[in-house]
């Protein structure tokens, strides 16, 4: 993965957006990349008058002056992917709103439906963007496409501190027996090693990458994590075999943002 040469921001130009629109703008200047906005409206006000123009130019934060300002008419998710494999854009940036109203950018089914089918990594912002990502959160279940999200936060953000975290189900109080938990957990840190060894993550990554294996509920897990790293994201990849990067992809893609007090990147696939 390469630093995306454009951002595609999502907004309504809403005070709602500010926080995706500031961390959109922080990683343009720390990337050096173009910034684009996209701002979905319904076929009505598509009518595209200078006036009109003006007027959502204006509700652009200052800062955003320089910003490309793309004005489209339908449904958000369908028209954000569209757009972002047309102008190959590098990363997408939404928020988290609400409701799911058709020109929302918005948790549940939307978030799914964007990330499903963006071919480029996609960012959930939920807090505010005063400084940049300095502790990162990567949950892995071990997959390829953890491996992939992995990579991809360690090239994106390369002065940050990365923390792989992995969790795995406890014995539970129906099949609990006398060692089963040591057992779990060791078998839980073998994979991690396993992992690590057929990554073979050059040793610039491996310098500034800590491990942690802990029991639970994936999502609970990686919010323990993150909490105590002060971490303000938290990387998760498209595809799994179960574990956290699955399911986000899927009906509990709520539920998980309403759980990670953090900004989530998605990595695509293969």
């Amino acid at each position: 993965m390469t630093i995306p040469s454009e951002i595609l921001l999502a907004s309504d130009l809403s005070s709602r957006t500010d926080r995706a629109a500031d961390r959109a703008l922080l990683l343009a200047r720390e990337w050096h990349a173009k910034l684009a906005i996209l701002h979905v409206v319904s076929a009505a006000e598509q009518a595209g008058s200078a006036v009109a123009m003006a007027a959502w130019r204006d509700e652009l934060p200052l800062a955003a002056g320089e910003a490309e300002l793309l004005v489209r008419s339908g449904s958000l998710p369908d028209v954000l992917a569209e757009l972002a494999a047309e102008r190959g854009s590098g990363l997408i940036v939404t928020g988290v709103a609400r409701y799911n109203d058709v020109r929302d950018y918005v948790v549940g089914t939307a978030v799914d439906y964007i990330v499903r089918r963006a071919a480029v990594p996609v960012l959930i912002v939920r807090r505010r963007a005063d400084r940049p990502y300095g502790a990162i959160v990567v949950g892995t279940d071990f997959s390829e496409g953890s491996r992939r999200a992995l990579l991809a936060a360690a090239e994106l953000f390369p002065q940050a501190r990365l923390l792989l975290v992995h969790a795995y189900p406890g014995p539970g109080p129906r099949t609990d027996f006398q060692g089963k938990g040591d057992f779990l957990r060791a078998e839980a840190e073998a994979g991690m090693t396993a992992f690590l060894d057929a990554a073979k993550l050059p040793a610039s990554l491996s310098a500034r990458l800590d491990t942690q294996v802990v029991e639970g509920n994936a999502t609970a897990a990686i919010e323990r994590c993150r909490a105590a790293a002060g971490a303000q994201l938290v990387v998760v990849g498209r595809y799994g075999q179960g574990g956290f990067s699955e399911t986000v992809i899927g009906s509990t893609a709520e539920t998980i943002l309403g759980t990670v007090r953090a900004d989530i990147l998605i990595a695509p696939g293969a």
